[in-house]
């Protein structure tokens, strides 16, 4: 790879760590305007619509019956449970958080790789695992706002949490996907399905949504989901995992919680006290050193749909 292509490279992943990092800032201002039902469906929908209309031009996939059959399990842990855990939990907990609680992922599949496929692990990789677990403890138990009653922050957490395990579920369910398929190919159609499976609960709950209460920034934001969020960042990463190993992708990756907890603090006011900021550190910790120490075998069931976000 020439320096012109390494510099391309790096430019993409650093959109792409951008783009993700300020989806839950997006998704906060959205819900300011847009009830979770209506913000889901809007964003999918379009984004759906778009990823139909590459394949009507490009040509539709080519999977086995069997394999659109996996699709549509996936389908149901990611797009549709995540983000219905995700979009429920910014609604209630603060943005800097649920990035923070998100960067967690990549050690719940390492959990679930190890449980459910016999994966090999190392000390380092549990020693992260339970690193992470206290820094999220630490986040949550540290807000101020913090009850023990099934509301508020808390229950927010506990849906970043659900979040958390179904993007997990989705990634080592679909690890053997990703070595037959282009992420293009799995990510476009496991959308499409997401949006099917999610239209139905969307459109019973949808509620009135008078044009004159919705905001610009709220319009702004759902535009940047849709068209940066989603298939910017996508493409973004798929570029650059073409280039380059996951392993060093994943790097600018963990970048994201950083990012998220800057923008939250300067587009919403939101501040993390100095304890949280404290499991904040060790979570981000937990993530360097699972990533840098985590088996290849692991590493390619990880990266195989970067739009989990």
């Amino acid at each position: 790879m020439d320096t012109k292509e390494q510099m391309i490279t790096y430019i993409a992943l650093s959109l792409t760590a951008l783009f993700w990092g300020l989806s839950f800032v997006g998704t906060k201002i959205a819900l300011e305007s847009f009830s979770v039902f209506t913000l889901i469906l809007m964003r999918f929908s379009l984004a759906s619509l778009l990823f139909f209309l590459f394949f009507l031009f490009r040509g539709f996939p080519r999977f086995s019956k069997k394999d659109h059959i996996k699709i549509i399990a996936t389908a149901v842990f990611q797009p549709a449970l995540y983000f219905f855990f995700e979009t429920f939990g910014i609604e209630y907990t603060t943005a800097s958080k649920a990035g923070i609680i998100v960067a967690t992922i990549p050690m719940v599949v390492l959990l679930f790789s190890s449980l459910f496929f016999g994966e090999r692990t190392n000390g380092f990789s549990i020693m992260g695992a339970l690193l992470s677990f206290i820094g999220v403890m630490i986040l949550v138990l540290g807000d101020p706002k913090f009850t023990w009653s099934l509301q508020g922050h808390l229950l927010g957490d506990l849906f970043m949490v659900g979040a958390v395990i179904s993007a997990a579920a989705y990634m080592v369910m679909a690890g053997d996907l990703g070595q037959r398929y282009s992420a293009l190919d799995i990510t476009g159609t496991q959308m499409i399905y997401g949006t099917l499976l999610l239209l139905p609960v969307c459109l019973w709950q949808l509620p009135p949504a008078p044009l004159a209460a919705t905001s610009v920034q709220a319009i702004v934001a759902v535009l940047f989901l849709v068209f940066l969020a989603t298939i910017g960042a996508f493409f973004c990463y798929n570029y650059a995992l073409s280039k380059i190993a996951a392993s060093r992708a994943s790097l600018f990756i963990n970048a994201i919680p950083v990012i998220t907890a800057i923008a939250s603090w300067v587009i919403l006011g939101e501040r993390l006290n100095a304890l949280q900021m404290g499991g904040g550190a060790i979570v981000l910790f937990a993530v360097y050193l699972t990533n840098y120490f985590t088996t290849r075998k692991v590493v390619p069931r990880m990266a195989s749909s970067p739009s989990d976000i």
